[in-house]
């Protein structure tokens, strides 16, 4: 069975700073919706103490067992794209992107470098749209309070 998936491209930019132990900060600044093309980064944007990098060949897919995460991506007052990266050298470079809060919450807890941008309208139809036909809350299982158990086994719990 073929997961689905969505194309896109990640925008980095790298702006100056006016700090003394660091000139310039990388950071995702957004994902391009649609672009499928392979290819070799390209500025998109170059001007005074700021550039923008487009970085091709992105592939968002969801999976099963993060209809969770995607659930609670688009049912959040602002949905985001999560974007893995790192610094290659003197330029920062996108490895990954998932639309699930959990899986980006589990990269971010392993200590990767992660930023989320604004998903666009069309990535979150797509994401809510999978989340409608395939999310399945886990039913809440009431835990009787202590206070009603015989005292003999609130020492055992």
């Amino acid at each position: 069975m073929r997961k689905p998936t969505f194309a896109l491209a990640v925008v980095m930019q790298r702006r100056s700073t006016q700090n003394r132990w660091q000139s310039e900060v990388w950071e995702p600044w957004g994902v391009v919706p649609g672009y499928a093309t392979d290819g070799e980064p390209r500025i998109l944007v170059e001007g005074d103490g700021m550039s923008q990098w487009l970085y091709p060949g992105f592939t968002l897919v969801l999976h099963k067992d993060e209809t969770e995460g995607y659930y609670l991506n688009v049912s959040a007052p602002e949905p985001r794209v999560f974007v893995l990266w790192r610094m290659d050298e003197e330029r920062g470079v996108p490895l990954d992107v998932t639309a699930s809060f959990n899986e980006g919450s589990r990269w971010l807890d392993g200590g990767h470098s992660v930023d989320s941008v604004a998903m666009p309208p069309e990535i979150f139809a797509w994401v809510g749209e999978y989340v409608e036909s395939n999310y399945r809350p886990e039913p809440k299982k009431r835990i009787k309070p202590r206070s009603f158990m015989n005292p003999k086994d609130r020492a055992a719990g």
